[in-house]
């Protein structure tokens, strides 16, 4: 999770049991946008986010073929807490890591 997604995402997935990690427990609190990217991909971890920003770095990424972990993007107005859990649960259960490189989604999921 990067530092825009609010800490009631986080603990919500955690009582479901949902492995996450946020930026700031990692260190990378104050990463710019590629460097966090970079993070993620290093550990093997999509990077949710609701900075636009790191949107244009995932792009970037893709126009450029530069293997990345994934971006899963939700809009801060668009979305309320509990469906970004509800998407972000169904993900992480349905899912892998492996499934998401390279690849940008947008919540909410339809």
């Amino acid at each position: 999770m990067d530092v825009h997604i609010r800490r009631a995402v986080t603990s919500a997935l955690r009582l479901r049991s949902i492995d996450v990690l946020t930026a700031q427990e990692d260190g990378a609190a104050e990463f710019d946008d590629d460097l966090l990217l970079q993070r993620a991909t290093e550990l093997g971890r999509v990077l949710v986010s609701q900075d636009e920003d790191l949107l244009r770095e995932g792009a970037r990424c893709m126009r450029e073929q530069k293997a990345f972990a994934g971006i899963i993007y939700a809009h801060q107005l668009r979305i309320t807490i509990g469906q970004m859990v509800e998407d972000l649960a169904l993900i992480a259960i349905a899912t892998s890591n492996e499934e998401w490189s390279g690849k940008i989604e947008y919540l909410p999921l339809g």
